[in-house]
């Protein structure tokens, strides 16, 4: 009688286990939220002139500046925003609608700034002072976050994210696999020249 206790206990387990509602998938994904994400580093030339004139009338020469530096953006999409409707399951298939990707992070450090001292150079009367580089340097990551649209980014993301929710469901004991994503027409917020 025992033995026939644990046998009916141990299928009431499997089936359990088996019987994955959207709940249980939602919960299981948005604990590998961490898992989804992607880091990119742009290298970007910062390139500066500044012109200056005598009362007005006579033009100096020109100073100079250009300086290397490095953005980090980390990209990912955001499962915490994945909702209980964004999945279909039926028995051994499933069809999930995950959040747009995002920028997570966007990191332009001054330590990873290095001016060029021998392209770099002051001009008769007319300096290139730190204000002048605070400026070349804030329009260099305008431009870097601008521009990140036309990087491959969204499409990198979006495969390693569907890769690894994939494998995941296969654990899960999936076999049929269906993922899209939603999609967003900002990855990040863009700086206006007026801002």
């Amino acid at each position: 009688m025992k033995n026939i206790t644990y046998i009916v206990f141990a299928s009431w387990l499997l089936l359990a286990s088996c019987n994955k509602d959207n709940g249980y998938v939602v919960g299981k994904i948005k604990k590998a939220s961490k898992l989804s994400t992607t880091e990119f580093n742009v290298d970007k030339i910062v390139f500066g002139v500044k012109k200056r004139k005598l009362i007005w009338l006579v033009k100096l020469n020109d100073a100079k500046f250009i300086a290397y530096s490095k953005a980090t953006i980390k990209a990912g999409v955001d499962l915490e925003k994945l909702q209980e409707k964004d999945i279909s399951i039926d028995g051994a298939k499933i069809s999930i609608v995950l959040p747009p990707v995002e920028v997570i992070n966007f990191s332009y450090p001054a330590e990873n700034f290095k001016r060029d001292s021998l392209i770099s150079g002051n001009a008769f009367m007319n300096q290139i002072t730190l204000s002048d580089q605070e400026d070349f340097f804030q329009d260099a990551e305008s431009d870097i976050r601008n521009n990140l649209k036309y990087l491959n980014i969204v499409p990198i993301t979006e495969k390693k994210t569907a890769l690894m929710l994939e494998t995941m469901l296969r654990a899960l004991g999936y076999r049929e696999i269906y993922i899209d994503f939603k999609k967003s027409d900002q990855l990040i917020h863009e700086i206006k020249p007026e801002e």
